[in-house]
């Protein structure tokens, strides 16, 4: 310091300099630490609920005023234009893209129309508007249950908390369309409405833990962050016998565990079927979207990344950061998601995935080609007066085979979440299929037939159909009306009603709730 002195008393310009100096770093402090404090005050202003939310509010919008940006973000979900090699956010028609597909679900309503789903902001439109829930008038008018109700409408855990969860799942799902169409899935679904902590609503999920002596309550947030995701993307059943018999009650079917030859094993145990095969015979499991079984099959769940941490990313706005509910594929948000711990480039990434994608497609062609020609070749087998005793073990091993397949299949993302299991099933399907293919040309032989089977053309989604014999125009003309006409009118009862409920504001802090 002495030394600081003499410098300055010798030369007076370097304490005038240091004292600028000085005076512009406390300046510049000072700006810092104001600038910080307005982002603090910013977070807390933002962060602040401006309204109270009522105990299962299904009303996404109303949720929106509370937390504007989780909703603006959720409402993002309506964008479909992402696409990428084998999927996407808008509606695929998947029978068009591989028509074996139809004859593998003959006698089911997937024969009919399996369209790729586009996102959660459109959960109702594309469960009314396909041609596997038919149309329904009058409240006992089928095809479908209540149950398939489940997974589509932010309504359910109001429904279920008025009439009872046996109670929602008994009836039609034609009976249940004015109650549940006018809120698609939402905030509601995985929210607690007072804390906004993660919360199961869907019960299914719940008893499957409770049988395999787990309790979800001591489930940690991370894993929350995944389970909340898993109420509906697993594989399900309707167990008809649970309850009142012929209610369809929604179950896991995880008693045994979570992977392939658990399941099959369960499913066989209780002599499970979900339809008879038009052709073959067989008695079939359709697998529904098995994604959570497949994501624990895979490294991410073995690392402990979540559900969230790819499809719904956390982002920063101003000074708050929030998680994006914009649920979409990671390859539509690389930077965000995968680079958040991989150093690759975002093309380079990208690359990978589809190379892993491709492997899978390829095997998977190869099952579903097999699986098709196995049930024309069963239908040619009971043609040539094949007993059933004859058949019985051949059918045991289409309905396994096809089963592999269409865990795989099924699942969203399975290539990405688990590609070397997701090879596995296929491979073992394939095995399956040529082990069933060899017996039914022993069969044949033994029953007379010398050559090959004759195997129909069924090069196109029409041509398939046409084969199976679904009227699919009259159908399609069915639904077009039925859309027109009765759609309408459940989407008028849903707005009646919610009108008698109270209109939130912004300003408003302890509005009731009005039950209908």
């Amino acid at each position: 310091m002495e030394q600081l002195r003499s410098i300055i008393r010798r030369k007076p310009w370097v304490g005038a300099v240091l004292f600028i100096v000085t005076a512009v770093l406390v300046f510049a402090l000072g700006l810092l630490a104001a600038n910080i404090m307005e982002r603090r005050t910013e977070t807390l202003y933002l962060e602040q609920r401006r309204i109270n939310i009522e105990q299962l509010e299904p009303r996404n919008e109303i949720w929106g005023i509370a937390y504007p940006r989780q909703y603006q973000s959720y409402q993002q979900t309506k964008d479909t234009s992402f696409v990428s090699r084998y999927n996407g956010a808008r509606n695929f028609d998947m029978l068009e893209r591989y028509p074996n597909l139809v004859v593998l679900w003959a006698g089911y309503a997937f024969a009919t129309d399996y369209t790729q789903p586009r996102g959660h902001y459109y959960a109702n439109d594309d469960v009314t508007e396909t041609l596997r829930t038919g149309t329904p008038v009058e409240d006992d008018d089928g095809p479908q249950p209540a149950t398939c109700w489940t997974c589509k409408s932010a309504d359910v855990p109001r429904m279920m908390n008025k009439l009872g969860v046996e109670e929602f799942y008994d009836g039609t799902w034609g009976e249940k369309g004015p109650h549940m169409v006018a809120n698609a899935i939402g905030c509601v679904d995985c929210h607690d409405e007072e804390t906004m902590s993660l919360k199961i609503t869907r019960p299914a999920l719940i008893e499957a833990f409770e049988r395999r002596g787990e309790d979800i309550t001591q489930a940690s947030h991370q894993e929350m962050r995944s389970l909340v995701c898993a109420q509906c993307h697993v594989e399900y059943y309707f167990d008809k016998e649970r309850f009142e018999e012929g209610v369809p009650y929604l179950t896991f079917p995880w008693d045994n565990g979570l992977n392939i030859e658990d399941i099959e094993a369960y499913f066989d145990s209780i002599g499970f079927t979900d339809w008879t095969h038009e052709l073959s015979r067989a008695p079939m499991i359709k697998a529904q979207h098995p994604d959570y079984e497949l994501y624990t099959a895979g490294i991410h769940a073995k690392r402990g990344v979540t559900c969230a941490d790819c499809h719904m990313p956390y982002r920063s706005e101003g000074g708050v950061k929030f998680t994006d509910h914009k649920i979409q594929s990671p390859l539509n948000n690389v930077s965000a998601s995968c680079q958040v711990c991989h150093r690759q480039s975002e093309k380079e990434l990208i690359s990978n995935v589809y190379s892993n994608q491709d492997k899978v497609m390829e095997v998977r062609l190869i099952a579903e080609d097999l699986l098709a020609k196995l049930h024309i070749e069963a239908k040619f087998a009971w043609d040539l007066g094949a007993s059933k005793e004859q058949m019985e073990d051949i059918l045991q091993d289409i309905r396994h085979a096809q089963w592999r397949w269409d865990f795989s299949a099924a699942s969203h993302g399975a290539s990405a979440h688990a590609p070397t299991e997701t090879l596995r099933l296929l491979g073992t399907s394939i095995d399956l299929s040529h082990t069933a293919r060899n017996k039914l040309a022993r069969l044949v032989a033994e029953l007379g037939h010398r050559g090959p089977i004759p195997v129909p053309d069924i090069s196109t989604k029409e041509k398939a159909q046409q084969y199976i014999g679904i009227p699919i125009e009259k159908l399609e003309n069915e639904k077009e009306e039925w859309l027109e006409t009765v759609v309408p009118q459940w989407i008028r009862k849903a707005q009646e009603r919610q009108a008698q409920w109270p209109q939130y504001k912004a300003t408003d802090r302890r509005p009731s709730f009005v039950d209908d």
